[in-house]
């Protein structure tokens, strides 16, 4: 059947592959240096608490299976390190068409186990993304094998969902996306900024009008292109590219826009990126008629899991970054339906004074990628993920006890626990903990330009209230 391969996309799978192994690779690093401090056997969020509350039908997970511990974790996390990065280099290709099918099957399993463990840390939309295409990337093939067609048109569907649903919620949220007057407030308020975000911020207000508007084209239009013949869906998968890639450098949004410029490049066709990258096998081989049946299943899987999607992006109350299943196949993408106009930030503090009076010298850790000192300049962190620092971005928009995590957290700066210091960039307590910790809540904003050169600062901050009184451990 020969309308099943697509012979003149070996190229996009062959760069869609290298590119995907490095975001799995990233991503298991993630896990492999934060998870146990966050959600381990003495984490923020046990996972051994988390597996006798819900059980495996609506989290699978190895760890139902085996039973959780921090050990176990780290040979996950190393497992899938080691697989990710043969798949970065190309050495799937050498293998044989059945092993490099088990690999991405075992890359996406692996990261299954740990996505539905990890509770609000990995809560994050990119994640269910990642899982998506790694299971879709399993279908692809390898080697000298022609590509499956109508897996090459499951990548652009599901391209065409993050930016379809990531324009039609901006469209339906917040009322600064339709007058173009979002992004005068979003580069400072975003999340995480990164170096350049502070000069974004500054361009003139008719640029943020072309911004807002290039975005809702790329969003709203582009995506119908990704289903048009050549060279039509190559034009419109440059443009999510070119769009992903100002993304890139205007903020840290851990691997979402990476990932979304892997998936487009499942537009371009051989001809398109031979300029790039003239590489070509002697000869392909057409798909095992075993897996011509297998793609077909795929593709009616996928087709029948599309209709909690559609009718999502059909809805006035659209859900944003919403899995239907817990395999997070076929999920619901979207971001910054709304955008926050001021930027707030936690600043945790501690004393190592035994009586609180007005003379108390409290002193500030630090976080390694939210704001925190006015005169650090914003770190490029992306396409590695901090998950602790976004949800200080979240949690300084939210009460305290919206936050089950945030305690803990305190708990642990009293304790001194190494594993958590590790996740800060500045401990001011390095020979022994505080006696009393808090949290206070503070307003940023960028500075001036006349601001920057005075004082050399990036932030100007004020203090807006407490957020988490004065705690310490009891006697």
């Amino acid at each position: 059947m020969d309308w099943l391969q697509a012979p003149d996309e070996w190229l996009a799978r062959f760069l869609f592959q290298r590119l995907l192994g490095a975001i799995y690779l990233v991503a298991f690093l993630v896990t492999v240096n934060q998870f146990p401090a966050l959600l381990g056997e003495r984490g923020l969020l046990p996972v051994p608490t988390f597996l006798r509350q819900v059980p495996f039908r609506r989290a699978p997970s190895l760890f139902h299976l085996i039973g959780y511990s921090d050990r176990r974790l780290l040979a996950v996390g190393w497992t899938g390190v080691i697989l990710a990065g043969a798949t970065a280099i190309g050495l799937t290709e050498l293998a044989p068409f059945w092993l490099s099918i088990l690999i991405w099957l075992v890359l996406w399993g692996l990261y299954l186990s740990i996505v539905n463990v990890g509770q609000t840390f990995y809560s994050f939309g990119w994640e269910s993304l990642l899982l998506e295409a790694g299971f879709l990337a399993a279908f692809l093939g390898s080697g000298p094998t022609a590509p499956p067609a109508l897996v090459i048109w499951l990548l652009r569907w599901l391209l065409f969902r993050v930016e379809f649903g990531a324009g039609l919620i901006k469209m339906r949220g917040d009322p600064c996306w339709r007058e173009l007057t979002c992004l005068d407030y979003h580069h400072e308020t975003q999340p995480m900024p990164n170096p350049l975000s502070w000069y974004f911020h500054h361009l003139p207000r008719p640029l943020h009008r072309l911004e807002a508007l290039g975005n809702h084209l790329v969003q709203l239009v582009a995506p119908f292109g990704l289903f048009a013949p050549q060279p039509v869906a190559t034009v419109a998968g440059a443009a999510i590219v070119l769009t992903q890639g100002w993304l890139v450098l205007s903020g840290n949004f851990s691997w979402l826009n990476l990932l979304t410029i892997t998936l487009a490049v499942s537009a371009f066709d051989d001809a398109a990126l031979g300029h790039l990258l003239p590489l070509r096998p002697a000869g392909l081989t057409p798909l095992p008629p075993w897996w011509q049946v297998a793609v077909v299943a795929l593709t009616l899987l996928v087709a029948g899991l599309s209709w909690w999607p559609i009718r999502n992006l059909l809805s006035r109350h659209q859900l944003m970054n919403y899995s239907f299943n817990p395999l997070h196949l076929v999920n619901a993408y979207g971001a910054f339906g709304s955008v926050t106009r001021e930027r707030f930030e936690i600043v945790i503090e501690g004393t190592a004074s035994r009586r609180l009076d007005p003379s108390v010298e409290w002193r500030e850790y630090e976080f390694k990628g939210k704001p925190g000192d006015p005169r650090r300049r914003p770190p490029q962190v992306a396409p590695y993920h901090l998950r602790l620092d976004w949800l200080m971005w979240f949690a300084a928009l939210s009460p305290p006890r919206a936050e089950p995590w945030l305690v803990p957290l305190m708990a642990r700066l009293l304790t001194g626990d190494r594993a958590t210091l590790r996740l800060l960039r500045h401990n001011p307590f390095p020979d022994d903990p505080p006696v009393f910790v808090r949290a206070r809540r503070f307003q940023y904003r960028f500075t001036t330009w006349a601001e920057r050169r005075e004082t050399g600062a990036w932030w100007v901050r004020w203090p807006v209230g407490v957020y988490l009184p004065p705690m310490r451990l009891e006697p």
